[in-house]
């Protein structure tokens, strides 16, 4: 075999694998009716750590929702908020933090061992009062991946999706967190890393993120987040985006008959978002929503 056919079969091969790959990303299907927990299972659990992620599992759901933000030492942690909020923080010395000074505990200008000092489980939840307390602290990504893969595989069930929202915008980049694409590179590094790509959404109300990951990593699928007050079509939201992505993901207020007929004519998923009572997820299940995001993965179960 001549040198240029060496090369040519090597080329061949690349782009065999490489579509091969993509193929394989947009394969792994969605559950039919997907099960979310709101950042694991916020109603009955501390939000994002592992012990809601647990439960949620232990509960059913077939996706952990969670969201991300970056330490400065470019670790990809849980957290809401890009900063401790005064709702669920305790200080490293037992006092609580107050609303006024909680952005200036900066999860982008703390270090991950900074971070774990801080206790986000034991405080009493107003909003909750069913939530169990408990010592936790903001977990990194990698560690919540981990211990959700072995959790399925000690009890022989399959393992869920992560849909994973990014915690950007404009006003605050290189401030609370990093620039649009960095922010994204981190993420995927471990999502790779980790080898759960093909069961990973990456959800924003910041469609540059969702933009970054279209362009980028093509076949991760993503999730468009809605306020409840955006007046926008979903042909204009779809429009600012630029794509059609994988799930239309609105304020369960925006969500009606006409709304899911015309995310399903751009073959979008609908999944809204954060639906807490029983009754209005049953009466979205019946209106043809492809699932539900929640607090109260409990009040999934028989759905």
């Amino acid at each position: 075999m001549f040198k240029g056919e060496i090369w040519e079969l090597m080329l061949t091969l690349i782009l065999v694998t490489g579509c091969h790959t993509l193929k394989t990303l947009s394969q792994v299907n969605l559950p039919v009716f997907d099960k979310e927990g709101h950042r694991g299972s916020r109603g009955l659990m501390p939000e994002n750590t592992i012990p809601a992620m647990l439960y949620a599992l232990e509960l059913g759901v077939t996706t952990l929702e969670m969201d991300a933000s970056v330490t400065s030492d470019e670790q990809v942690i849980l957290s809401h908020e890009p900063f401790f909020n005064h709702v669920i923080t305790t200080r490293p010395d037992g006092t609580f933090i107050s609303e006024k000074e909680e952005k200036d505990f900066n999860i982008f200008r703390m270090s991950y061992a900074e971070t774990l000092k801080f206790d986000v489980g034991s405080k009493a939840h107003p909003t909750f009062a069913g939530q169990k307390k408990m010592a936790a602290h903001k977990p990194l990504l990698s560690e919540v991946i981990d211990s959700a893969e072995a959790w399925c595989k000690k009890f022989n069930r399959d393992p869920p999706f992560y849909n994973i929202e990014t915690k950007t915008s404009p006003e605050t980049d290189n401030i609370f967190h990093p620039d649009p694409e960095k922010f994204v590179d981190l993420l995927m590094k471990v999502v790779t890393a980790k080898g759960v790509t093909p069961r990973v959404i990456v959800q924003s109300f910041d469609f540059r993120t969702l933009q970054l990951v279209h362009q980028k990593y093509p076949g991760v699928k993503t999730a468009a987040l809605i306020e409840g007050s955006d007046k926008r079509t979903v042909e204009e939201q779809v429009a600012q985006l630029g794509f059609i992505p994988v799930i239309y993901s609105p304020h369960y207020s925006l969500v009606n008959e006409a709304l899911i007929q015309r995310c399903h004519q751009q073959k979008m998923k609908i999944v809204p978002w954060t639906v807490n009572e029983k009754r209005t997820m049953q009466e979205l299940k019946n209106l043809g929503v492809d699932g539900i995001i929640t607090d109260y993965p409990d009040l999934l179960k028989d759905l």
